[in-house]
């Protein structure tokens, strides 16, 4: 051990004359762990909310959309659907049909998106339909089945077995006019994705029931593309382009949801930035503390340029302690902030209306980039403030120091 770092030590852990000096320095270590303890708390809970989020949207949707432009549906799906599989990035393309229906239960009505696809393909890549809250997928007896979220079944007032009706508005043509069709549903069971938004307004049938209900019988109305890197959906886009004729219009999650994905980004630098100010608070702690330090030891720095220290060595000694103060700080609001995260996630300590929210609690998820960065700008604060310190100690001229001794 060198002996500058011996006597920082030893300054900070000796009891002194002067017992402010010790109140100021614990009130610097408790002002950075404060601040490094919230600064892994709130990039947890932004990162946690933001994944959460993220994959419970693209869980139940599709991470590219490739549609047609006329709005008649896409004709040839399957001969496009084989050419984007040939794409390296992706995983799964499923065919869709959907269409805003009223589904009317016992006692109360809502609208809703009816969504025909082949369950076949979709239980591949959709984990939550092959963990249904309760019942079963369409079958292909002669009964024309239906499987609603939780929460929309929760507004009709049905479960598995009971019978719904839905008014199609592509109806047939009459006398009068055009009139929409009813046809009748077994509910054979109820699906919990997670996403409220989805859960409260979808009900899937098969894709070929679909298609006869709403004449599309060589037609679908979108492709949904899955693809293993969710953050390389516009190169995909690009390529689908490049394979079909311009009639093709291709949707990425991230234009769904830009406004979204764009309002967390901007609140976690925001809460950052906003955060760090505690730092540096701390770290006019730590100026202060070694400043007021450098006047109570200026005998004891004159005697130890006189034996010989030089000025690197003296500035080393409080830049020592000023490091020492940040790196406990540092590691003790750390530890803290992630021992917060894990008890918050264990015990689900924040609970949120799932209704605004999408999500029944806010999860905390620590990133290691994240901690990184948390850890590298805290030091840097607080071992900048130790240079102006460490420097005017290094100017004191000792026989000044030793003049009246």
């Amino acid at each position: 051990m060198s002996f500058e770092l011996f006597l920082a030590r030893r300054y900070l852990t000796a009891r002194r004359k002067q017992a402010f000096i010790s109140v100021i320095t614990s009130v610097s270590i408790l002002g950075v762990t404060i601040g490094v303890m919230a600064l892994v708390i709130a990039l947890a809970l932004i990162t946690g909310f933001q994944e959460d989020v993220q994959g419970k949207i693209l869980g139940a949707t599709s991470h590219l959309m490739v549609s047609d432009l006329s709005g008649q549906g896409l004709k040839d799906y399957q001969a496009l659907a084989n050419e984007i599989r040939k794409i390296p990035e992706v995983e799964s393309v499923t065919p869709v049909i959907y269409n805003t229906v009223l589904i009317m239960g016992p006692a109360r009505n809502s609208g809703a998106l009816l969504k025909g696809l082949n369950f076949e393909e979709e239980t591949k890549v959709s984990g939550w339909l092959n963990r249904l809250m309760t019942g079963q997928l369409p079958g292909a007896g002669s009964e024309e089945e239906i499987i609603l979220g939780k929460d929309l079944a929760a507004a009709l007032g049905v479960g598995p077995g009971d019978r719904v009706s839905v008014l199609i508005p592509s109806g047939r043509l009459t006398p009068v006019g055009v009139l929409p069709r009813t046809r009748t549903f077994r509910v054979s069971g109820l699906f919990d994705s997670g996403l409220y938004e989805f859960d409260s307004s979808t009900a899937l049938i098969s894709l070929d029931l679909a298609q006869k209900l709403y004449n599309l019988p060589e037609r679908v109305s979108y492709l949904q593309v899955r693809i293993k890197d969710i953050f390389q959906a516009e190169r995909v886009a690009e390529k689908i382009y490049r394979l079909t004729s311009s009639g093709i219009y291709v949707t990425t999650w991230m234009e769904l949801n830009r406004s979204l994905f764009s309002a967390l980004k901007l609140e976690k630098t925001l809460l950052f930035l906003t955060i760090t100010l505690i730092v540096v608070v701390a770290a006019l702690n730590i100026i202060a503390s070694l400043v007021l330090m450098v006047m109570e030891k200026t005998r004891d720095i004159g005697v130890l340029m006189a034996m010989g220290a030089t000025s690197a060595s003296i500035r080393k000694i409080f830049f020592l302690q000023g490091a020492i103060i940040g790196v406990v700080g540092t590691g003790l609001g750390l530890v803290l902030g992630l021992v917060w995260c894990w008890l918050a996630n264990a015990f689900k300590l924040i609970r949120v209306p799932v209704d605004i929210y999408q999500i029944s609690y806010v999860p905390f998820h620590p990133k290691p980039l994240d901690l990184a960065l948390i850890v590298l700008v805290t030091l840097a604060i607080t071992f900048f403030s130790t240079i102006f310190p460490s420097r005017r100690a290094a100017r004191i001229d000792p026989v000044q120091a030793l003049k009246y001794e």
